[in-house]
C-alpha cells in the first residue's frame, strides 16, 4: 500500500502575509503525521516565502502551472528553471480551469509535461470529463485521450515521475462529489491505461489521485478504495483546520488512532 499523497491547490487565494499564516497553522497541525506525503501549491508570488516556511518540514512546494520553455519572451510566464531555483518539486499541470479559461490543449501539456520532467519536476496531470461527456456516456473516451495526448512520447522511467490527478470537471468545486464507486471505476480504468503503455509493475507504482471537492468527511471513503492514491484538494486545502482533517483522515484508522503517527 502506498502512502498517501495529499495535495493542496491554493489557486488565486492568498496574499504572501495569508500564506504564510496558512503555512504556519498547517505545519503546527500535521508535525506528528508521519505516514503521508504533503504537497502545497500556493500562487507564484507566495512561492519564495513558502519555500523558507516549510524548510526543515516534511511539506513540499508545488506550483500550479509553468511555460515548456527555459526562458525566453514570454511575458507572464514561469519557467520549470524558475520553480526549480524557488525550490518546487511538483508543479500541477492541465488542471480543468487551465484546459477551460486559458484553453490549454493537450498538445500544449504534453509540452509542459516533458519540460518539467527535464527539469526534475514532477507533473501532476490534471485529466477528467465534463457533466455533458459523461452524461452523453464518453467520460472513458475524453479521459484517455487526455492520458494519450498529454503524455504521449513519456518512457517507463518518465512516468514513473508523473501523478495522474482524475478531476471529474463535474465535481471541482461545485460540491458534488464522484461517488466512491465511480472514483474507482476511472481510476480502474487508469490504472489499466497505465499497465498497458508501461507495464504492470511500473503502473501499480504511478500515484492516481482523486480531486473534485474533497471534504473531511468524504476522504475516508475515498481512500478506501484500492486505486485512489490521495487526492488533489481545492476548496478545502485553503482552511488550515479542513486541510489537517484531510490530511488526517486519509490515512488508515489504524494510523489515525497511533501516538506515532
Amino acid at each position: 500500500m502506498k502512502r498517501p499523497l495529499i495535495v493542496g491547490n491554493w489557486k488565486m487565494f492568498k496574499t504572501i502575509p495569508e500564506a504564510i499564516n496558512l503555512i504556519n497553522i498547517i505545519k503546527a497541525g500535521i508535525h506528528k503525521i508521519a505516514d503521508c506525503d504533503i504537497v502545497v501549491c500556493p500562487p507564484f508570488t507566495a512561492l519564495a516565502a513558502l519555500s523558507e516556511a516549510i524548510r526543515d518540514t516534511k511539506i513540499e512546494l508545488g506550483a500550479q502551472d509553468m511555460h515548456f520553455e527555459t526562458e525566453g519572451a514570454f511575458t507572464g510566464a514561469i519557467s520549470p528553471l524558475m520553480l526549480k531555483d524557488v525550490g518546487c518539486r511538483y508543479v500541477i499541470l492541465g488542471h480543468s480551469e487551465r484546459r477551460q479559461h486559458f484553453k490549454e490543449t493537450d498538445e500544449l501539456i504534453n509540452k509542459k509535461m516533458m519540460a518539467a520532467l527535464k527539469y526534475n519536476l514532477v507533473g501532476i496531470l490534471c485529466i477528467g470529463e465534463t457533466l455533458e461527456e459523461r452524461e452523453a456516456r464518453r467520460a472513458f473516451e475524453v479521459v484517455k485521450q487526455q492520458f494519450d495526448q498529454s503524455l504521449k512520447n513519456l518512457s517507463a522511467e518518465e512516468i514513473e515521475r508523473v501523478v495522474i490527478a482524475y478531476e471529474p470537471v463535474w465535481a471541482i468545486g461545485t460540491g458534488r462529489t464522484a461517488t466512491p464507486e465511480q472514483t474507482e471505476q476511472m481510476h480502474s480504468y487508469i490504472r489499466r491505461l497505465l499497465n498497458e503503455h508501461y507495464g504492470d509493475s511500473i503502473g501499480e507504482r504511478v500515484y492516481i489521485l482523486y480531486g473534485g471537492s474533497v471534504k473531511p468527511d468524504n476522504i475516508a471513503q475515498l481512500m478506501g478504495k484500492p486505486n485512489v492514491d490521495g487526492a488533489l484538494v481545492g476548496g478545502a486545502s485553503i482552511k488550515a483546520e479542513s486541510f489537517i482533517q484531510i490530511v488526517t483522515n486519509a490515512l488508515p484508522q489504524e494510523l489515525q488512532d497511533s501516538p506515532k503517527r
